[in-house]
């Protein structure tokens, strides 16, 4: 139970023919929406089915292997910084094009994963991030350490709900298997959280779209009774999160490697002509725009450095160049470019 939680009060339930709220109040979905209001995120059994999701595994693992560094998928020994691609600390491949291999964006153009989206917005004309991958390794005694990162990724001058955040599980993750941490409940306390907290100094941040929580913050959130979860699933379930949930990700502390591919959605309404544009410019450049679909952060390039240098095996774009449906390429947001804009 939360702190806040009071059994006697009367509220009205939320309907089921608009967007969610998402503030915490009673629901009667009768799905995955009523734990994802409640606790602020949300497991999706199956989003994928089970063969397509191993077929996405095995194309995650040949694109780290095909590198040619040394890496291979059943040796653990090769898990060594010189053998694999650039990884960082928290398990992200962030350049070399990722964002835009074929896999990559099939796993995008799953239906199950779009639906529950649109779901959650009551809308079925989205627009979809250009995020990027990550693998957390069971053996990682040659990489940076992931220590804990606790965030939320959402500005706190702009409260209420505004972003779905997501991510495609492809191998088991259970209790020790590394992945997704969640404080359960926090994006009903954001907004208290940050007036309560509003003279606590702000950890530095590439952008304001990024909430670091401190020692004193993390205090805060366990004297109002709320608790961490680890979130676990199978290959082939989608795991969403509100953008104001306080989370981070934690290594395998067993002998079970991490996938996950992030998946991002929103409606195209909430989004201007001109990040359409840069958008299409993103698409067009085969860059990454982090986990907000209407690209408010665009990378400036895909190069993959290594100690100060350029990756040896460094790529400009993906490997294979992705081939879009009529579905995919509606989630660029290019067909909803107005001539005149």
């Amino acid at each position: 139970m939360f702190a806040t939680a009071t059994e006697s009060q009367t509220i009205t339930l939320q309907g089921q023919n608009g967007p969610m709220d998402l503030d915490g109040q009673p629901t009667n979905y009768n799905d995955f929406r009523d734990q994802l209001n409640r606790d602020g995120y949300a497991v999706i059994k199956g989003a994928i089915p089970r063969d397509r999701a191993d077929k996405y595994a095995d194309a995650f693992w040949s694109y780290i292997e095909d590198f040619g560094l040394g890496f291979k998928r059943d040796d653990p020994s090769t898990v060594k910084r010189d053998m694999l691609p650039v990884i960082n600390e928290k398990g992200m491949i962030l350049n070399y094009g990722v964002t835009h291999e074929q896999w990559v964006w099939d796993i995008r153009g799953e239906p199950g994963v779009i639906d529950a989206f649109a779901k959650v917005y009551a809308d079925d004309d989205l627009i979809v991030s250009f995020d990027v991958v990550n693998v957390g390794f069971a053996n990682r005694e040659d990489l940076p350490a992931n220590k804990p990162w606790p965030h939320q990724d959402q500005d706190p001058s702009k409260p209420g709900f505004r972003c779905l955040q997501g991510l495609v599980n492809l191998n088991p993750c259970g209790p020790n298997d590394g992945g997704l941490i969640v404080c359960k409940g926090g994006h009903v306390l954001s907004e208290q959280f940050h007036r309560e907290m509003a003279d606590e100094p702000r950890i530095p941040a590439w952008t304001s779209e990024w909430y670091g929580f401190t020692d004193r913050g993390m205090k805060w959130l366990s004297d109002h009774g709320l608790k961490w979860e680890k979130v676990c699933a199978e290959p082939g379930d989608l795991i969403v999160w509100d953008s104001r949930t306080p989370h981070y990700n934690v290594p395998p502390t067993m002998k079970q490697d991490r996938l996950a591919v992030y998946t991002c959605y929103m409606p195209v309404k909430d989004v201007s002509q001109e990040d359409l544009i840069r958008k299409k410019d993103a698409f067009e450049k085969r860059l990454g725009t982090t986990h907000w679909p209407n690209a408010r952060h665009v990378a400036p390039n895909n190069d993959a450095m290594r100690d100060g240098k350029l990756c040896p095996k460094n790529r400009t774009g993906p490997v294979q160049d992705p081939v879009l449906n009529e579905r995919t390429f509606t989630l660029t947001g290019i067909p909803y470019i107005k001539e005149s804009a």
